[in-house]
């Protein structure tokens, strides 16, 4: 039997909350998005002029399918952790952080309009003809991008919202202390709060107006130039973990080794996540016992000189 979890907001985490809204083809909580028209509101019929989506991007009790490696199960979201999800997203600022299929940053997209379904028959969302029960979160987005509205929208390539975001679990903050988590339970709790709901794909950023009327192809942002070091820690880290029957590392751990072993390119997101994780799990990295699982993951993700070069490439991008 699958078990079910409640996903809460950890208010003492700084990286709590929802990072982003992506727009996908399939949203977990079966809710499509409707495009706004002048006239009929219907999806295939589309306004060149407003072109915003309005969509459910929480449901209250809703139960959300999750897969783990082999482990399944199932979460949802009370009305008062949506809530305060809703108000922390807008207070954080982050109404211009978008995702496509969780996997591509865009830019040109803009959360207009967000609230909370307080009644079922005269909410808005009612009158665009949305079964939404109390509790739910709503959401407008404005599509500046031209290349999303016309490749994905107007095709009915994404159909709805999908959130990625930073949560913690009823169940282990309730029942687990401290002193009862050991260094690998530690470990893997930092990496799942490092990952959103499809960190196994490589992010990029697509530029804004990147497809332009020349017929420019998108042009992505990635970063390869990260020195030899990181591969050699990340292929030492796989190494010493095959050694252990692959025992340390969430599923994100091990596919971000065999991205930086391989020299692959990184997002500037993925960067990020690389620095907030290492600079976290340092603690429980010790050099001279190549068995401990603090030891493994923290090579996996490229060790100390990945924390070093993912710091100053960060200041470097953000200077301009």
């Amino acid at each position: 039997m699958s078990s079910i979890v409640e996903l809460i907001l950890n208010e003492e985490d700084i990286l709590a909350g929802v990072e982003a809204i992506s727009i996908v083809n399939a949203p977990a909580i079966e809710q499509d998005f409707i495009a706004l028209s002048k006239e009929k509101l219907e999806l295939a019929e589309v306004d060149s002029e407003k072109r915003i989506l309005m969509g459910a991007a929480l449901v209250p009790n809703k139960m959300i399918y999750r897969r783990r490696e082999e482990e399944e199960y199932y979460v949802y979201f009370s009305k008062d952790t949506i809530r305060k999800v809703a108000e922390l997203f807008l207070t954080k600022g982050n109404q211009n952080k978008t995702t496509l299929e969780h996997e591509i940053q865009l830019q040109g997209l803009s959360v207009v309009e967000s609230w909370i379904v307080e009644d079922e028959i005269h909410d808005k969302s009612k009158k665009y003809g949305m079964n939404l029960p109390v509790g739910s979160w709503v959401v407008s987005m404005k599509v500046y991008n031209n290349q999303v509205w016309e490749e994905f929208v107007k095709t009915g390539k994404v159909k709805g919202f999908s959130i990625e975001g930073y949560f913690a679990d009823k169940v282990n903050m309730a029942n687990i202390t401290a002193e009862q988590i050991d260094i690998e339970q530690l470990i893997e709790q930092i990496e799942q709060e490092e990952s959103s709901q499809m960190l196994s794909q490589i992010r990029a950023i697509i530029k804004k107006d990147a497809r332009t009327k020349s017929g420019k192809k998108t042009e992505l942002e990635s970063y390869s130039d990260y020195p030899e070091s990181v591969r050699n820690n990340a292929k030492r880290g796989i190494e010493l973990n095959e050694k252990v029957n692959n025992r340390c590392a969430t599923q994100v751990g091990k596919i971000r080794a065999q991205q930086l072993a391989a020299g692959k390119p990184i997002s500037l997101e993925t960067i990020k996540r690389m620095a907030s994780y290492l600079s976290r799990a340092e603690e429980y990295y010790d050099e001279g016992n190549t068995e401990a699982c603090g030891t493994i993951s923290y090579l996996l993700w490229g060790g100390k000189s990945a924390l070093r070069w993912a710091e100053a490439k960060i200041r470097e991008i953000e200077k301009g």
